[in-house]
Parts: C-alpha cells; structure tokens; sequence
C-alpha cells in the first residue's frame, strides 16, 4: 500500500514529511519522493529504493518550502524508477495518489491529442495533466480540480498542490483512505493517521467520496455531490496501536475497508494496465503439461484455494484437489510427475502448511506459494512465490488478505488457461477489466455499511445460523460461517445448497437464519429452490445477491443485501465483503473482542 502525507506547515516541511514517510513504511514501498513549493515554485526530489535513498538525497540536495507533499509507492503503472516515482508535476501542479485510475487509458489518449507529453508510465500523471488543462482553460485550482475528479473512475486518494499558492492542498478519497490533521496554523493530509501522530493528535477522516480543500486556517470539506459536508475531528491516542486504527474501532474494520486498495496495489503488481494483460512473473511452470494442481492451506485461506479449483477447472480444464495442510500433511498423498503444488498462507509461517509443502517438495513438485510476507519460512523454501499485498493484517480473522489471495489465485487461473489455449488475446483483456473494476465495487459495497449493521442486530439474537452457496459461492458459504463463529461465537456452518435437502435442512426453524450467498447466475433458480424449502419450513432468509437476483427471489426473504452486478470471476471477490460486514457487526452487538477472539491466534505456528 502507498503511503500519502502533505503538510501546510510553518517551517521547512521536507524533513517533517520524511519523518511521516518513515512511519508508513510498514505499508511496504519500493521508491519515494517529496516536492515542496520554493518561492511558489514546484520543486521535486524523488529516489528508488528505501527512504534511506531518498533521505541521501535530500542531503545531497535540500529542499525548501513550508509547504509539500510526500510518497512512497509500490510500483504498480510502470515499474519501480525514479520517472515513475511520485509526486508528479506539471508546470502548475504537483500531486501524489494511492490506488487505481480505472480510465486512465483513455483519458491518457485524449490528452496525447491535445498535444500533452507525459514523462512517466503512471495513470497518476494523467490526473496531474488533466487539472492542469482546465487551469489553461481558465478555471481557478479548486474548481479545475472539482471537474477533474468528475472524470475519474476508480478507487483512489489524491493530495495536491498548486504553483504559487503557498497556502492551498487538496485532497480527495474514493476507495483509499485519507485523513485530515489538525495543528495550531498547521494543516495535514495523510493515508494512515499514523503517520501524522507526532504532529497532531486532532484528526478528521474524510468519507467515501469526500474531498477537501485545506488551507493554514482550516479544511473545507465536500461530498461525492459537491454539497458542503461536516466531518468529526476527533482526539487521538497518539500510539501506533490505536492510531493505525483510524476511524474505525477495531483493526478488522480498518482492514475491511482498506481492501479495494490493497486489492488494487495487488491486481496492478500482476498486469500491463497499458495492455490490459497479464503480467505475472516467472512461475516456472508450464502449465501445458502439469497434470494436477494440488492446493494446501488452513482456514481461510483453504477456502480461498477451494473457490481458485473452480477457476482453475472451468478456465484452464486444469484438475485441481484442496485440502486442508493438516490432513495433507499425515496422507502420504501421491503425487504426479511434474505437478505444481501452490500454498496459500497469509504469514507464510503456518506449522502445518509448512510441513505439507516439505512433503510436496520431496515428491518433486514445483512449489509456488502466495504469501503476504515474502521473508517468511513459507517463502524461502518455494520454487517461486506470488505476494499478495494486503500490508500487514493485525486482526485475527482474515479479510484483506483473503480477497488478495484471491486476486492472486485469480491471476494464476488465467495464465494457467491462456498458457493451454482455453484464454484468448480478447479474453484475457475482458477479465482484466473485469477485475479492474473490483476496487470500484468493493467501495460500492462498503457503502452499505450501516444498512447491513442493522441486519446483523437480529442475526445477534441467533444461536445457530446457516450460510448457503453453489458454485465458487459455496466455498464463500463456508468462509461466512467461519467468520461468524470465529468473532461472534455463534455456531454456524457452510453448506453447498444442494446439500440441504440432505441433512441439514433438519435444523431449520423459525430460529435458525439461513444466509443465501447466490449471485444471479446459471445456478440461481437452483439456489431459489432452495431457499423455498427454507422458508417453507418456517426458516428465515437473508438473500445477499445483485439487483436483478433480488427482484426475483427476494419479496419473501427476512433481508436481502444488494450487491453489484459482477460475473464468475469477480463475484468472490465482491461477495467477501458483505460476509465480512455480518459477522464484524454481529460480532459487535455481541460484545465480544472482535480483534482477538478468544481461544484464537493470528498465526499457528504449532501443530
């Protein structure tokens, strides 16, 4: 995840803004800059590497000025160097930006025929021209700036300054999260409030869609509509435990919410965004003659391997086998020649799929693993590993980093069907914009936040609730019971909808909700029948489907939770946030210790 600070200060910001950098360097970065106002003019200091580099060359070259933005980016349009490094600058303009700009392609196009040169890779410098066109055009900064995040689609944070105007930033959220700090006659925009909390403990967080215009005397906020907006400015611990929450009351709120970014940084690290391509890297593998794929992983990340069997099957006609690393590892499985074993673990430590990819190695399989840290145990002793770039993930039951392990597990499917031919050149565009689009979706969803905390307070009152799905939902099913039971303490289980009539249809009553997770789709009218034998029993729905699903099956339901239109691929996706919504609010009404729920931990490093 990129990191974003910007300082309205009354002394030389650079090294302030450096110092804030370091405090984001958790987030994981490969270059860093900094570009400050000088007499009114933009100037810039950017390196590739650690913020050391950058920090060498701020001593090398000082930079001036009271006020200034700084980055540090994952590289993600274009690779890790220093013309792709932020902020970009026109002779006007100077911004730095998380996240993705879904249309940047076209508007790239339409500035090249106005004469525009570009200078980086990036879709940010798109942005950086843009403002400066309507500038040309006679519009003053805030309102040039106004019509320019008009044209923008995506999931995104954005801060900017103007050339000659020392008392002036702008920042603006869609997806990716940016905070408003308070000082005496200091003002300061930042990704993660962290970073700003050795310098003001009054911190405001802009809401999905807010922009601000921030000067030394104040903010002046506006919402996705344009209209005049108040935002809390609230008080805050300045320590890294409670600062690194944010807005939010817990870790697993905050890490919710932080994933149509860390879903963007991971989707973007594995494509040519130019191309609309793939662009993995080498998985020494080739596919066209692996006889199976066998994926191992625990918990939530096993459900992550089971919904990429459906993509690897249906897409690449690759037969694929899960199972759980602690079964797996006592099997004594047989293994083909020329296999590919991929382990899937958030921390890359985890005791039991460890030892299952020792035994995979020794049956000479090809080992691949998708990790959220890429020093870890898991990692070293892999043939080639794929990051996901969640950041890291502090409460203990999984949400980003489920969903960029599926990102990722997503990826491979396509590769894996366009190296055996099942995956055209125009195939493989559509589902990369496909899944372009999930950081915009995501932030759709997230947006029903308070409509599904009221649906979780009856959910509360349940002592056992049933989840249901089919196809890659069915693994979703089971993820949702998961979740529930682990921060709720509210028994609940998964089940292929289909299965119902064979057993578990004995448990439903009039108290026993049953959650539908059926995206209008081939299986729906399937799932339809089944939530019929529910109800007809007394049994209470909760339909989670897109609008035209809702309209069909959901009159009788107890609830229904509407959710964007989307296809196979991206559904799972999607899918993942309203789950995770219910079980946290649930969760909440239940009182329990949402981010360290009894009797669990983060990572298990024993058997």
């Amino acid at each position: 995840m990129c990191g974003i600070v910007g300082v309205l200060g009354k002394e030389p910001v650079a090294p302030i803004i450096l110092e804030a950098l370091k405090r984001l360097e958790y987030r994981g970065y490969d270059s860093a800059g900094i570009a400050t106002l000088v007499n009114g003019e933009i100037d810039r200091r950017r390196a590739v590497g650690k913020l050391n580099a950058l920090d060498e060359t701020l001593r090398a070259r000082p930079l001036d000025g009271h006020i200034g933005i700084g980055h540090t980016r994952w590289a993600t349009h274009g690779p890790a160097s220093e013309k792709n490094a932020h902020p970009h600058i026109t002779e006007k303009v100077a911004l730095v930006h998380n996240g993705i700009i879904e249309n940047f392609r076209e508007l790239r196009e339409e500035l090249l025929a106005d004469g525009v040169t570009f200078s980086s890779d990036t879709d940010t410098e798109v942005v950086a021209h843009l403002i400066t066109r309507e500038m040309n055009k006679g519009l003053d900064r805030v309102d040039a700036t106004s019509r320019t995040l008009a044209r923008l689609e995506g999931a995104f944070a954005l801060c900017i300054i103007f050339q000659g105007d020392e008392n002036l930033m702008i920042g603006a959220r869609r997806g990716s999260p940016l905070a408003i700090g308070y000082g005496d006659g200091e003002m300061y925009l930042g990704s993660d409030a962290f970073a700003l909390a050795p310098m003001t403990n009054r911190v405001c967080f802009l809401e999905e869609g807010d922009w601000a215009v921030v000067t030394r005397g104040g903010a002046r906020i506006y919402d996705a509509d344009g209209q005049a907006a108040e935002r809390p400015v609230k008080i805050t611990d300045a320590s890294a435990a409670l600062v690194g929450k944010g807005n939010h009351r817990h870790f697993m709120a905050k890490e919710i919410f932080e994933q149509p970014e860390v879903v963007g940084h991971t989707l973007i690290e594995y494509i040519d965004p130019m191309e609309n391509t793939l662009s993995l890297p080498d998985l020494k593998t080739d596919f066209t003659k692996v006889p199976k794929v066998t994926i191992v992983a625990c918990g939530t990340a096993s459900y992550a391997g089971l919904i990429a069997k459906y993509w690897f099957e249906e897409f690449a006609r690759l037969p694929v086998e899960v199972d759980i690393a602690s079964e797996f590892r006592y099997r004594e499985a047989p293994m083909p020649e020329g296999g590919l074993a991929i382990f899937v673990s958030q921390s890359g430590e985890t005791a039991d799929t460890l030892a299952a990819l020792q035994y995979c190695k020794s049956q000479k399989q090809t080992i691949l693993s998708v990790v959220n840290v890429t020093e870890s145990s898991i990692a070293r002793e892999s043939d080639v590993i794929v990051p996901t770039f969640a950041g890291p993930e502090i409460g203990v039951a999984s949400t980003k980093a489920f969903t960029c392990q599926l990102t990722v597990l997503a990826l491979l499917a396509l590769a894996a069907a366009k190296a055996r031919g099942h995956l055209n050149l125009e195939e493989e565009r559509n589902a990369v914009r496909r899944l372009m689009e999930v950081p915009r979706l995501m932030s759709d969803v997230l947006g029903h936040e308070e409509y599904l905390e009221k649906i979780s307070h009856d959910l509360s009152k349940a002592r056992d609730v049933l989840y249901i799905g089919r196809g890659p939902m069915y693994p979703m099913a089971l993820e949702g019971a998961l979740k529930l039971k682990e921060i709720s303490y509210i028994h609940a289980e998964g089940y292929a909808a289909g299965e119902l009539k064979h057993g578990p249809v004995a448990l439903v009553d009039e108290n026993v909700p049953v959650i539908a997770v059926a995206p209008s789709s081939i299986l729906f009218d399937k799932t339809v029948s089944n939530m019929q034998v529910v109800m007809a029993r007394g049994g209470k729905v909760i339909l989670i489907s897109d609008k035209q699903g809702i309209a069909e099956a959901g009159k009788d339901a107890m609830a229904t939770i509407e959710v964007p239109a989307c296809d196979k691929l991206t559904a799972p996706l999607i899918y993942s946030l309203p789950v995770q919504l219910l079980a946290y609010h649930t969760a909440l009404a239940k009182g329990t210790d949402v981010d360290q729920p009894r009797n669990l931990a983060k990572s298990v490093t024993v058997e």
